[in-house]
């Protein structure tokens, strides 16, 4: 295994935390281990030339890849389903009262793989069953990973992926391929759009703004500076009324973030 040395090591996750905002401070380890044969294969010696490569590389195709190696991007249908209980049971009902142009913008920021916004997805089109058609609810859905964006166009998921899932909605919005794979619907393929984005960009370039946003499980990565500079961003695009779901492991001060704390990892713009 290829060794980073000091210098190595801060150029890297100074170069991360730049531009991904991700903090790997405590990551040398992971660095190294998932690092050093991608090092080998591309032909470098160390750490150096490799992380030369990345800067000279215009096309910004090695730093994609190199984020990709170095995030998770874990996740399955129905993740901490409270939110989804929560959604059903108050976030939706509200919004259908009181959005009279039926215009319900919802992003899913860090959707990794996809199966969040098709959760979410699945769950609008029960919710509003047959006056759905009369809804504009489609689903922005972003990340900065090209891998993980890939795999959510395609939309085919392993079974443990679906666990969670009733099984209702496994027979009516996904179909097994022959390798024992599930492919999601086309109509529920339809309300979702997928889209490279850097939450670390200065300025978001949305006209309207959301009345719901999922920021999961990505904020973990983020020193406090960063994870507030991006909520108070958020907050900004969150129409009055609008709610922020975080992860379950992840908490905001309230003293430090306009949203209303509701419940844990539950947040409202009021």
């Amino acid at each position: 295994m290829i060794k980073i040395n000091h210098k190595e090591f801060q150029t890297l996750i100074k170069y991360i935390k730049k531009y991904y905002g991700i903090d790997l401070i405590k990551k040398k380890n992971l660095i190294e281990g998932r690092l050093s044969n991608v090092i080998v294969t591309k032909g470098f010696d160390n750490f150096s030339d490799y992380l030369d490569y990345v800067d000279k590389d215009n096309s910004g195709k090695e730093a994609t890849f190199l984020i990709d190696k170095l995030t998770t991007n874990h996740t399955y249908f129905m993740r901490e389903e409270k939110h989804y209980d929560f959604m059903e049971n108050s976030v939706l009902p509200y919004f259908e009262n009181t959005i009279n142009d039926r215009d319900l913008r919802i992003w899913s920021a860090g959707c990794s793989s996809g199966e969040e916004p098709y959760t979410t997805a699945i769950l609008l089109k029960e919710f509003f069953n047959k006056n759905f058609i009369n809804w504009d609810s489609k689903i922005l859905a972003t990340d900065i990973s090209s891998t993980a964006l890939n795999t959510a166009l395609e939309g085919v998921y392993t079974e443990t992926t679906l666990s969670k899932l009733p099984n209702v909605w496994k027979m009516k919005y996904f179909q097994k391929t022959a390798l024992n794979k599930y492919r999601i619907s086309e109509e529920i393929r339809r309300e979702v759009i997928f889209r490279k984005f850097n939450l670390m960009s200065k300025t978001f370039p949305f006209k309207k703004k959301f009345h719901l946003i999922f920021c999961r499980n990505v904020m973990i990565y983020f020193d406090r500076k960063t994870k507030n500079e991006l909520i108070d961003k958020f907050y900004n695009h969150t129409i009055k009324g609008g709610y922020l779901f975080i992860g379950h492991s992840e908490s905001v001060p309230r003293d430090e973030t306009r949203y209303k704390y509701v419940m844990p990892s539950i947040y409202r713009k009021v």
